[in-house]
């Protein structure tokens, strides 16, 4: 809602168990950041930012 590039959908795990099994949906809330990553559960804002953050900062080049 504040950013463009990002998106977001809720869905009812119960009505769409195609959705459920293919993200593997057994507790809820669960997020899906990507199709790579989840967080399973209700969390503080902050961590939960966090945990996305950490999701799409690409990993530092230790051959350096």
């Amino acid at each position: 809602m504040e950013n463009d590039l990002i998106q977001a959908d809720c869905v009812e795990a119960t009505e769409f168990p195609e959705l459920s099994e293919r993200y593997q949906v057994y507790a809820v809330p669960r997020t899906v950041i990507n199709d790579s990553s989840y967080i399973e559960g209700s969390l503080p804002e902050e961590t939960f930012l966090d945990h996305i953050l950490e999701t799409l900062t690409p990993p530092a080049d230790d051959a350096k």
